[in-house]
């Protein structure tokens, strides 16, 4: 794969990420919740715990130094970037499947109030 599709798919990817932002947002929005079953109210809260840790392994990353100069770019760093963002969903959504938090758990119990479930 040339530089030039490397840099294309990078690009897919940053536009991905913000249509997946939105997708998830119409949908919390769009959700009617107070007919929803156990199962659609916890998935619901687990996606949302997973996109709170992906926010949050993010920021985490932003706060370790890394020192790069300008002549150190490398045309590889788009693609590093990529897979980085992947591996980093990834974690957030294996984290919130096994231990989590607690915070889906939370939200789901909260909701089953409001919306006398």
């Amino acid at each position: 794969m040339d530089i030039g599709g490397i840099s294309s798919l990078y690009t897919d990817y940053v536009q991905n990420q913000n249509t997946e932002e939105t997708k998830l947002k119409e949908k919390l929005d769009s959700t009617d919740y107070s007919q929803a079953t156990d199962d659609e109210l916890l998935d619901a809260c687990k996606q949302f715990e997973a996109y709170f840790l992906e926010q949050v392994f993010k920021e985490m990353e932003k706060t370790v130094d890394c020192v790069k100069g300008e002549e150190d770019s490398d045309p590889n760093d788009n693609l590093v970037d990529y897979f980085k963002d992947s591996a980093i969903q990834k974690l957030a959504s294996t984290s919130t499947e096994t231990q989590g938090l607690g915070l889906a758990q939370m939200l789901y119990e909260q909701m089953k109030r409001n919306y006398g479930l």
